[in-house]
């Protein structure tokens, strides 16, 4: 061994597995967001502005459009006002049980935004939701009210 000769040492991440989980994150970002939305944009060029704006205004898109802000402006009018109220309870005043309540506010975070959406698959469990239960008069009553339905 020569007397310059030196050694490398592995420098350690303070992520181990950063490389690879960065890898699948963008696989999957690339698989579920930007492809089909490439593709719909791609989709959309592809129109002649007539045929774009025959689309955009017939009844069934416009009847999805004030869906879509109707529920949108009726959840944040509702979230406003109840969580206003449950955040200055919480806050201002002891009461039994106030732990509980306090973890209930944070326990729809980790849960999906889509199961009252979705038709509800046989791999989550009945007891992780009741949108099964509301879902044929949810059904019934967008249908009357806003002229659309889940199919």
């Amino acid at each position: 061994m020569s007397a310059s000769a030196t050694f490398v040492l592995k420098r350690h991440s303070v992520l181990p597995g950063f490389g690879i989980t960065l890898g699948f994150t963008l696989l999957y970002l690339a698989l579920i967001v930007l492809i089909p939305l490439s593709a719909a944009f791609l989709k959309t060029a592809a129109l002649t502005w007539a045929q774009f704006w025959s689309t955009v205004t017939s009844p069934r898109v416009v009847a999805s459009y004030r869906l879509t802000f109707g529920a949108s402006l009726a959840a944040a009018t509702v979230n406003a006002v109840f969580g206003l109220l449950v955040a200055w309870v919480l806050a201002r005043y002891r009461f039994p049980g106030k732990r509980v309540v306090d973890a209930l506010v944070d326990l729809p975070s980790p849960c999906p935004r889509r199961w009252p959406a979705s038709p509800w698959p046989p791999s989550i469990p009945a007891t992780a939701g009741s949108a099964a239960c509301w879902r044929p008069w949810a059904s019934r009553w967008l249908t009357r009210r806003w002229g659309c339905s889940w199919r």
